[in-house]
């Protein structure tokens, strides 16, 4: 059928808005009416060039919607069902086996590649093909075909649009801590960068019971974010060296710390701030791919420092989704204060006012 998305032609280009095809879900597959698509720095990271993805194509991986139609061999999934939408992963290899499906044997050729893992796409523009399944989804669209087990069912309590974002920003951050790191009660955290992952990580600290919650972020408003959801403390990364301003708050240096910045300046200087045996989650995606980090390997030793990157917060949508869900229901995970909706059709404005800092978690909607 068609269906209405927003493509994009090449890198640099802005979205545009275009009638597409869509095919009929195949085996293993739903298709999923979007009522909301956040929209994530990977977004924009493909769009710069940054991260590479076939174009023209449809981006998107933080959809949310109701099931309208279920391919062949689906279960646990219905039409009408309220889901959310996140990677893609095969559920057999001994990473998914393992409940870290993020790490999947096949991850990249799920995700990236523009396609199926048969070569064959979901969607088209006058007969020619386009990326698509972009994070198992490609949801800049009215419509998505998605592999089962990028779905997770929600509550229909649950506002689609708020529910959006949890297929990678949220669930990225809060994972961080919960999960990559394992945050322990009364523990110190450094969170670097306040978007929706920084701020989904200190909701997530704040979950964990840590004691000290510490947020280096240059834009006062997202510092002053951070402390309403919890944050004990927001320092601005440019009014002195980042590692003394957090050792006047931690001495001893702070036992865990998230990076969202992905910026080897900061980092160098987070090393500097470590407590011994501290842990560093890092999450950020470098605009330039060939950055390394500036890790003192004698100081590393001597502090006995865990280094390691994480992908999707090494969290399993179908468990970790859910259960921050319940969270906020219970009201302590309000994820909806930090959530702007925009039309769909403004997709290109939101692009800008996200960019520019103006909104921390753009949700764009279509109903």
């Amino acid at each position: 059928m068609n269906i209405t998305a927003a493509v994009l032609d090449r890198v640099g280009s802005p979205f545009v808005l275009k009638e597409v095809e869509i095919v009929d879900p195949g085996r293993d597959e739903v298709l999923v009416e979007l009522h909301g698509s956040g929209l994530c720095h990977t977004d924009v990271a493909v769009q710069h060039g940054h991260t590479p993805f076939p174009l023209p194509g449809v981006l998107g991986h933080e959809g949310s919607g109701i099931v309208r139609s279920v391919g062949a061999g689906v279960s646990g999934l219905a039409v009408g069902d309220h889901v959310c939408l996140s990677f893609d992963s095969c559920g057999e290899c001994g990473n998914c086996r393992d409940g870290v499906p993020s790490y999947c044997d096949t991850f990249i050729a799920r995700n990236f590649v523009g396609s199926r893992l048969d070569g064959s796409g979901t969607l088209s523009l006058d007969g020619e093909p386009l990326g698509s399944n972009f994070l198992g989804q490609s949801s800049f669209a009215s419509h998505a075909v998605a592999g089962a087990r990028s779905v997770v069912k929600i509550p229909t309590e649950v506002p689609l649009a708020l529910a959006a974002p949890l297929g990678c920003g949220i669930q990225t951050g809060a994972g961080a801590v919960l999960r990559s790191l394992n945050v322990q009660p009364g523990g110190s955290v450094l969170i670097l960068g306040a978007g929706s992952v920084g701020l989904s990580a200190v909701m997530a600290a704040v979950l964990a019971g840590a004691q000290t919650i510490v947020v280096a972020e240059p834009l006062e408003s997202r510092r002053l974010a951070a402390k309403d959801l919890g944050a004990t403390h927001g320092l601005d990364p440019v009014a002195g060296k980042l590692h003394e301003q957090i050792r006047e708050i931690v001495p001893r240096g702070v036992r865990y710390a998230v990076d969202t910045t992905a910026k080897p300046a900061v980092l160098g200087e987070v090393v500097q701030a470590m407590a011994k045996r501290g842990a560093i989650a890092l999450l950020g995606v470098p605009s330039d791919p060939t950055a390394v980090l500036p890790l003192s390997l004698g100081l590393s030793q001597i502090l006995g420092l865990t280094v390691a990157g994480s992908v999707e917060g090494d969290s399993d949508p179908h468990t970790f989704i859910p259960w921050l869900l319940d969270r906020y229901l219970q009201g302590r995970f309000p994820i909806d204060r930090m959530v702007t909706t925009v039309p769909f059709a403004d997709i290109n404005e939101a692009v800008l006012t996200q960019t520019r800092g103006d909104a921390v978690k753009v949700v764009l909607t279509h109903q």
